[in-house]
């Protein structure tokens, strides 16, 4: 128990350090990129990502499945067993490799079409689609052991080798964008750097566990020997393509029914969007390893706590975010790159709400996935075709707005209602009123204060902040007694909250000072 709690402490005190400085980085690096490589630049490097996305979806889900046979192995510490399983991984991984190889190159035969009429030419298109393509090969086929990192609790070790060399790589290319101004030299040393990462971070691993023997041919055969890898990727496999839809697909969509350069500006959105979500995974990258060993452990009255403390600072970190987002984030635009960047307030509002959405059901993802709950497949496909149909009915004369209705009406229902009754029924042999008892305090709390967070944005930030001194003041004044009375409100209202801050029993007993009280048992 101790050991497990240390290790995902320390993969959310590395993930932070490294979050905070590419945090600083991105916002600094995305406007040295618009002014010196230009607005159609950015976005089409922005939907070549996402096609990228979406050749991932050949995987499968085979990572998911692997790393869930991965628990019980390391927790015995049986190298014998993980061996076996990682080169079944690497056998798959190698196959999935060059599968998005030649997907790739098929989807690049269309680009005459797509990207012709662009001002940069297509053989920059292409020069920039294969060098992601590469890098996208390399990280299948040579650094598929993260996966073991993963698995073992030591995300942190992933995250300071591949943050490292991810940052360094930015400042090169800030530093190239600034000077030079040469699209080819940007791409090229993204590349680069994908090859130096695969270098280093296997020759950590081969410090990291000496014991681990990797071979293909064996890999392939474990296959017959494990037949639930295979039955659970399928399972998995209908979620990876909705996620992907939904979460994966927005500069195409946006550059399909509005505008490559539109893809640029809304991309100035998800830039700040993804490093708060960035702040959630830290979190949960941190502590699933954790949660599998601990259902592994069968003690469910545990089990129990540990969800609903987790689901207190689930909603905590998301608070925090969300009240982040509607206070400040179309001032921050206005400083950061001008107000002719700015998009509407209803994209926003409706940007905000699909991160509710998708933020506050992390806590039963998290679960799901370490129970093996990937058998409700009927639910992907079913978000799949409400999300294409609603997508392709108001997209073509609503655009963005059309595109985010078409995310929100297809998760919603599924994600807020049918989740928690799978989990509870099907895996943790719990009644979901149990469940909706826990969870009332929760939106009520947020509900609350994010309508007080509205009346803020416009009534005591949106009159000063003119520029980043006065909006880093009104934010000093107004957030964090938001945050703490957020927090407060919480503590007194769930035991989620009373079960984290126990932890800290001075501080518990700090905040309940007032009343004769014990510590929850």
């Amino acid at each position: 128990m101790g050991e497990r709690v240390h290790r995902s402490v320390m993969n959310m005190k590395v993930g932070m350090f490294f979050y905070i400085l590419s945090l600083l980085l991105a916002f600094f690096s995305r406007k040295v990129f618009l002014e010196c490589l230009g607005d159609e630049f950015i976005g089409l490097t922005g939907m070549l990502m996402n096609i990228m996305s979406f050749l991932s979806v050949a995987e499968l889900g085979i990572g998911t499945s692997i790393v869930y046979f991965l628990y019980k192995p390391l927790q015995e510490d049986n190298h014998e067993k993980i061996n076996e399983v990682m080169s079944m991984l690497a056998y798959l991984y190698r196959c999935i490799g060059f599968i998005i190889g030649g997907g790739g190159f098929i989807i690049s035969l269309f680009f005459p079409w797509w990207f012709g009429n662009l001002s940069v030419g297509l053989f920059l298109v292409y020069f920039a689609f294969y060098s992601f393509l590469a890098s996208s090969m390399m990280g299948y086929i040579f650094n598929y052991r993260q996966l073991l990192v993963s698995a073992n609790q030591k995300q942190y070790v992933v995250n300071a080798y591949f943050q490292s060399i991810g940052i360094i790589q930015s400042i090169v290319q800030i530093l190239l964008a600034y000077y030079y101004r040469n699209l080819y030299l940007w791409v090229l040393v993204g590349l680069v750097f994908t090859v130096i990462g695969c270098i280093v971070f296997n020759y950590r691993i081969r410090k990291e566990y000496p014991w681990l023997r990797i071979s293909l041919k064996e890999g392939r055969q474990n296959l017959k020997k494990y037949p639930e890898v295979l039955k659970k990727t399928r399972q998995i496999f209908a979620q990876k393509i909705k996620d992907l839809i939904l979460y994966r697909s927005d500069e195409i969509l946006v550059g399909a029914f509005v505008s490559v350069v539109q893809v640029a500006y809304y991309g100035n959105y998800m830039i700040i969007v993804n490093k708060l979500n960035f702040l959630t995974n830290i979190l949960s990258d941190g502590m699933n390893a954790g949660v599998g060993n601990l259902i592994a452990e069968g003690n469910m009255q545990n089990t129990m706590k540990v969800f609903w403390e987790l689901t207190a600072v689930r909603f905590l970190i998301t608070g925090i975010i969300i009240f982040g987002l509607l206070m400040f984030i179309q001032p921050f635009i206005i400083c950061w790159l001008g107000q002719e960047y700015m998009l509407d307030d209803l994209i926003i509002y409706l940007l905000i709400f699909n991160i509710f959405i998708f933020l506050s059901r992390g806590v039963v993802e998290m679960y799901r996935s370490a129970c093996g709950l990937f058998q409700d497949v009927w639910t992907a496909w079913t978000e799949l075709v409400v999300n294409i149909t609603v997508t392709l009915c108001l997209a073509p004369f609503f655009g963005i707005v059309g595109i985010l209705l078409g995310k929100i009406v297809s998760v919603f229902f599924i994600a807020l209602f049918w989740r928690p009754y799978f989990l509870f029924t099907r895996g943790l042999n719990q009644k979901v009123s149990t469940y909706w008892r826990g969870m009332a305090p929760y939106y009520l709390i947020f509900a609350v204060f994010a309508a007080l967070a509205i009346l803020l944005r416009y009534h005591v930030v949106e009159p000063y902040a003119t520029n980043f001194v006065y909006l880093a003041g009104c934010g000093l004044l107004t957030f964090p007694v938001l945050v703490v009375l957020y927090f407060l409100v919480m503590f007194v209202s769930t035991r989620g909250m009373k079960y984290f801050i126990a932890r800290k029993p001075r501080i518990y007993k700090l905040l309940t000072s007032y009343k004769k009280s014990s510590l929850p048992q």
